[in-house]
């Protein structure tokens, strides 16, 4: 059974081992780290030191899904609009053992439950690369939905141009359900 609990220093070993592959790194940190590839030392400082680089304290929260007492995911959430009435999932990753199994959405599932029931937000968003379809569809099997935006977000990686999918659950969506 996959429960969450808030991430731990020794956790970084873990989840950074499944990223052996610069492409899937750069998808999973958005390119914010300057190099590959990371340690777990480089992972807690962005994490306990640097509060996930966000400036308002109070507002950075790192996640690991355990499945069976193992790590099986990651994630971190984290507040926007400063009303803390929107959360914002990030950092999404699971054990690349256990991809294309439904850890992802059962995760992503339970990061909802969290965000809605526990921390009161009314609503929740993600954003995904356009060349990322299996987390595309995991996040739309788990709820979310595309939302338009004002200006078209487009990022680089790897001489590649990305388009941002922006996505997001409301409340009252999560609570019909």
């Amino acid at each position: 059974m996959m429960y969450l609990r808030q991430y731990k220093k020794d956790d970084a070993k873990t989840i950074i081992s499944w990223c052996e592959d610069e492409k899937i790194f750069r998808k999973w940190t958005s390119d914010r780290y300057k190099s590959f590839p990371i340690t777990s030392d480089d992972m807690n400082y962005k994490y306990f030191d640097c509060n996930g680089d966000c400036e308002e304290k109070d507002n950075f929260y790192p996640v690991t899904a355990c499945d069976d007492g193992e790590i099986a995911g990651h994630f971190i959430l984290r507040y926007t609009g400063g009303d803390h009435r929107i959360l914002r999932i990030g950092f999404v990753i699971v054990d690349d053992k256990k991809r294309g199994q439904g850890y992802g959405k059962k995760m992503i599932k339970l990061a909802l439950e969290y965000a809605f029931k526990i921390a009161g937000a009314d609503r929740v968003t993600i954003g995904v690369f356009d060349n990322n379809k299996p987390a595309y569809h995991c996040y739309k099997s788990a709820g979310f939905k595309e939302i338009q935006m004002e200006q078209e977000e487009i990022c680089e990686l790897f001489g590649e141009k990305c388009r941002i999918i922006e996505m997001a659950v409301d409340r009252s969506e999560y609570e019909r359900k």
